[in-house]
């Protein structure tokens, strides 16, 4: 899966103590071949409980979880839209990933400077939002003004199209990102190749000290980020940067203990990937036998053929059927052997919908 969400933020958010954090816990590049990982990109393992269940189920040789990349985009000041500051970069970059996750500052801190010279969450986000949507306005009203023309010469795509672009571009005047503008799926689908920035899935990361991570939801800023993301039902991530960075240096049992001194259950970074990896319509099946537990990325949707062809494309060019059996059916008996006796484990074929979870062992014939 060579999907990847973008971080962005304004400058001293904490947009890069975030990043840091991501490549350093992030997975040995060399667990996943094929894969030219640039200074500003990081790949992430997914944690899974899951996982952790199956490899104490199968006892395998190796256990190898999925993973995938967060890429750091350059800092973004008001103007970015005409170019001002890294402006045409950050734009550039953005273009390129599929899910956006917002660092917003929600900490004071004297020795810290702020672009605005006070801390106000919402009108950084409202800059970022604002710059997005400008830059989306100018895309739609270059297509607007050839597509206009074809329209009146009765060319029936254009016909299609040009309707739906002047709703787009009537969301943008009120502020609205793509993504809010109420588009059917059949209007969706004429968008899409224009690669617009605000239709990308986006969500908020509440930056706080590490003095109010433990009790977060009573950070007055936390809870304004919160009220806002609901506006565009996004979901708000709290995450204490300079903490995580911190534990990304630490080993799995030192983490324990220090989450478990600080009162948190989980790590802000692990609650991000998570979510990111929701956010990007991700979801994950497994193979387990001896020799490799292994957990697999697919896209919510994905047919069992096309799950396949995650592993290898022989395995969906082949494809004959897969024995499925759900996580939890096959943890509640203990083994396949005794969730076959059971009758849990399925075969599945050509038209399978993989569900999240899913147990697969995949046959075919090439």
């Amino acid at each position: 899966m060579a999907l990847t969400a973008g971080i962005v933020g304004l400058p001293n958010v904490g947009k890069s103590t975030l990043f840091n954090a991501i490549t350093k816990a992030g997975a040995e590049a060399a667990n996943y071949p094929f894969c030219t990982i640039d200074p500003n990109v990081g790949i992430v393992e997914v944690p899974d409980e899951r996982l952790d269940k199956l490899t104490e189920l199968v006892v395998p040789k190796k256990t190898v979880p999925t993973a995938f990349e967060f890429t750091d985009i350059a800092g973004i000041v008001e103007g970015a839209s005409k170019g001002e500051g890294l402006g045409n970069k950050f734009l550039s970059h953005i273009r390129e990933v599929d899910a956006i996750c917002q660092v917003v500052r929600c900490f004071v801190d004297e020795n810290i400077t702020h672009v605005a010279g006070k801390v106000n969450p919402i009108d950084d986000i409202e800059i970022i939002n604002l710059e997005l949507i400008l830059a989306d306005m100018e895309s739609v009203d270059k297509r607007l003004a050839r597509v206009s023309k074809m329209a009146k010469q009765k060319d029936k795509a254009a016909m299609i199209e040009e309707p739906i672009l002047l709703k787009l571009k009537e969301g943008f005047e009120n502020e609205l990102a793509a993504r809010s503008v109420d588009l059917t799926d059949d209007e969706y689908q004429v968008v899409k190749g224009m690669h617009l920035l605000t239709i990308k899935p986006m969500l908020y990361v509440a930056n706080v000290s590490e003095d109010e991570i433990a009790d977060a939801d009573n950070n007055p800023y936390v809870q304004q980020v919160r009220d806002f993301a609901a506006k565009d039902n996004a979901e708000v991530i709290v995450v204490c940067a300079k903490i995580e960075e911190e534990m990304a240096e630490l080993e799995d049992d030192e983490k324990e203990m220090f989450l478990e001194e600080l009162g948190i259950k989980e790590s802000g970074l692990d609650q991000l990937i998570k979510a990111t990896y929701n956010l990007l319509g991700l979801a994950t099946y497994f193979t387990a036998g001896v020799q490799e537990v292994r957990a697999w990325t697919f896209r919510k949707g994905m047919k069992a053929p096309q799950c396949a062809g995650v592993i290898h494309t022989d395995f969906e060019r082949g494809f004959i059927r897969a024995e499925t059996v759900a996580y939890d059916d096959l943890v509640e008996n203990g083994s396949m052997a005794a969730a076959k006796e059971a009758g849990k484990v399925r075969l599945e074929g050509k038209e399978y919908i993989v569900k999240d979870g899913d147990v697969m062992l995949f046959r075919f014939n090439v």
